[in-house]
């Protein structure tokens, strides 16, 4: 399984999903710090509410395959930057939680990870599991590994290690 690394604002479900996927019970905790475990990265929302802290995620991300940006389906505001895929250097995609919420704005939010550069997204809800499946087959099977020359000589020619 590729290791997945979770960022988005505090309550948007980032650690409720993970245990979801590990099909445990949903209960409610408050991550005080980042969470490294065998197959998930789970960040405390004030790493990415704070340009201060969010230094620390750039860090973080280089320990997973893919990279998440988790934003519930009634998030008020957006923040995350359009192009941010410039800055991660692994597969970035999105993750909409809360959907179904009665305050949901899901074609807002998937416009916000679209701009933000994810190569796809995911529709989650974390109570009835709908779409988990989905995401889980995504996360199915070993990220594709590669020699260092092979990734210079990509660095060189200026593509990621996901494109072509």
């Amino acid at each position: 399984m590729k290791k997945l690394f979770l960022m988005g604002r505090s309550e948007a479900g980032k650690t409720s999903l993970t245990q979801v996927l590990k099909g445990e019970e949903l209960h409610y905790i408050k991550t005080q710090y980042t969470n490294t475990e065998e197959d998930f990265i789970d960040t405390p929302g004030e790493y990415a509410e704070s340009k201060r802290f969010s230094v620390g995620l750039a860090c973080f991300s280089f320990e997973a395959d893919v990279v998440a940006l988790v934003q519930a389906a009634d998030e008020p505001y957006n923040l995350f930057s359009p192009c941010l895929r410039a800055f991660i250097l692994r597969p970035l995609i999105g993750i909409i939680t809360k959907t179904d919420s009665p305050y949901a704005n899901i074609p807002m939010v998937e416009q916000w990870m679209r701009n933000a550069g994810c190569d796809r997204i995911f529709y989650v809800n974390n109570v009835t599991g709908e779409g988990v499946s989905e995401l889980m087959e995504f996360l199915e099977g070993d990220p594709v590994q590669m020699t260092l020359d092979e990734a210079m000589h990509k660095q060189n020619l200026g593509f990621n290690e996901w494109d072509v």
